[in-house]
C-alpha cells in the first residue's frame, strides 16, 4: 500500500511541476504515472553510475555537476516516454529542480 501512495505522489509532483513550467508537457494522468515509474527507475540505476563516472566534475563544481546529470536523465525519460515532452537542456534542469521542490512539499504532509 505505501509504494502505491508513493507512486500516486510522485505522479502528483510530476503533473505539478509540468503544469508551473511551460516547456514541459504530460498528456494525462496515466503519462505521469508512467513518467514518475521510469524517472524513479533510472534514479535508481543509472544516476549513481553517472554521478560516479562524474566524480572529479562533481567535486570540482562543487555538486553544480548534479544539476546536468538530474537534466539528463530527465530528457532521458522524454525520450523513453510517449506524450511527455521537453522542450530543451534549460526546462528539463528546471523540471527537475521544480519537481525536488514540489516532492518535498508534498512529502512534508505525508503521515
Amino acid at each position: 500500500m505505501r509504494i502505491l501512495i508513493n507512486l500516486l505522489l510522485s505522479t502528483i509532483a510530476v503533473l505539478i511541476s509540468a503544469y508551473l513550467l511551460p516547456g514541459v508537457k504530460v498528456e494525462s494522468f496515466l503519462t505521469g504515472v508512467v513518467v514518475a515509474v521510469v524517472l524513479g527507475i533510472i534514479n535508481a540505476i543509472i544516476k549513481p553510475i553517472l554521478v560516479i563516472l562524474t566524480l572529479p566534475i562533481n567535486i570540482l563544481s562543487l555538486g553544480l555537476f548534479t544539476f546536468i546529470i538530474n537534466g539528463i536523465i530527465v530528457l532521458l525519460v522524454s525520450a523513453v516516454v510517449p506524450g511527455f515532452k521537453v522542450e530543451g537542456f534549460l526546462w528539463a534542469i528546471l523540471f527537475s529542480i521544480v519537481l525536488s521542490i514540489v516532492s518535498w512539499f508534498i512529502s512534508s504532509f505525508k503521515l
